[in-house]
């Protein structure tokens, strides 16, 4: 637990992706399939949060006690590059400190399959990070899923635009469960703890 926030402080997990079933499967949305995953551990369905633009679910995370934990779910409506946005507007309707937002996102500079969580950084030329960086300070933490570097000349956009291969595709459950694993970790653990737990 980051010892900066009281325990009781609820935390904003962010899944970053575009909304519309074309992009659904996209890599780009790993972190709604994330989302969606604890969306389901919780028991819950993603609703319209009010007048912002995303879906939100709540809940309790982790195993019953003390280190059960308020999450908010959220997914953002806006398209990736405007995330910010509704990812504030949500942080401060809830009153969650910036320590416990958690994005969850793919990353192009880490093989496919293998996750880094963080505090702070830069963005890598992510345009959901980007977004809610300039919205909130930079100081937030990640779940950066590896998706690796577009094969040849493929340019990147396009590249975390297409669906995950039929490769891919037979370890994305597996992926996107242990990312999940980790976002829970991280919430009710610590930095530390599914730092060494998952960063690989």
């Amino acid at each position: 637990m980051d010892v900066t926030t009281p325990a009781s402080a609820p935390w904003l997990i962010v899944g970053l992706g575009n909304p519309g079933p074309e992009y659904a499967m996209n890599r780009h949305n790993v972190g709604f399939m994330v989302a969606d995953l604890l969306a389901e551990r919780i028991g819950g369905k993603f609703k319209r949060a009010g007048k912002a633009q995303a879906q939100v679910v709540e809940g309790r995370l982790g195993p019953a006690g003390p280190a059960n934990r308020r999450v908010i779910l959220v997914k953002p409506m806006s398209y990736m590059n405007l995330s910010g946005g509704p990812v504030n507007a949500l942080k401060d309707f809830y009153k969650v400190p910036v320590a416990n937002v958690v994005a969850v996102h793919d990353e192009l500079d880490i093989d496919y399959g293998t996750l880094r969580v963080k505090l702070g950084g830069g963005d890598n030329g992510h345009n959901g990070l980007k977004s809610i960086t300039k919205a909130m300070g930079r100081e937030y933490h990640r779940v950066r899923c590896g998706i690796g570097r577009p094969p040849g000349r493929m340019q990147v956009a396009d590249f975390v635009l297409k669906d995950f291969s039929s490769a891919e595709r037979k370890e994305l459950d597996w992926f996107v469960d242990r990312a999940a694993d980790a976002v829970e970790c991280l919430v009710t653990e610590g930095l530390e703890r599914a730092q060494s737990a998952y960063n690989s």
